[in-house]
């Protein structure tokens, strides 16, 4: 599908603001109700707009602590990544994974209440059960940028 500026403006927008109803959405792009609602629903259909989703605040939540976690297979085979992929997805913690090439074989994000609740996630969930043979784990001081909007 190509997309022409009207549908980046689309994109755009609704990135910034998945609540909008259509006719605010209209608005902000130039369009009036009807097109830009057949826009939006092609958008949909070709899955470049995959779902909408609130965003939440971990910190008010009481998920205040981020870790990144770099992950060594015991072995790199597909059965071994299938088995960890599958594993990683049934953990709420686990908010981001990656199968990486490079140093480490996996990277996670993982959310946690403190220290102490990420250090128990780790000695129950990141194990040899699950097809790890190490985990290093790494910190963050600052986010300096967060972000889930992809640069149109």
């Amino acid at each position: 599908m190509t997309l022409d500026s009207i549908d980046r403006n689309i994109l755009r927008t609704l990135q910034h603001n998945g609540k909008l109803q259509n006719l605010q959405l209209a608005e902000a792009v130039g369009l009036s109700p009807s097109p830009c609602l057949r826009r939006v629903r092609r958008l949909e259909d070709a899955g470049i707009i995959e779902r909408y989703a609130a965003l939440l605040n971990a910190t008010k939540l009481g998920l205040g602590v981020t870790m990144f976690a770099r992950i060594s297979l015991v072995a790199q085979d597909a059965e071994t990544v299938r088995n960890f992929a599958e594993a990683m997805r049934r953990l709420p913690q686990v908010v981001e994974c990656y199968i990486m090439a490079g140093e480490c074989d996996a990277l996670l994000r993982v959310i946690a209440a403190n220290i102490d609740a990420y250090r128990e996630f780790q000695s129950t969930h990141l194990t040899r059960a699950n097809g790890i043979q190490t985990v290093k784990t790494d910190i963050p001081m600052e986010t300096v940028k967060q972000s889930i909007e992809l640069p149109l």
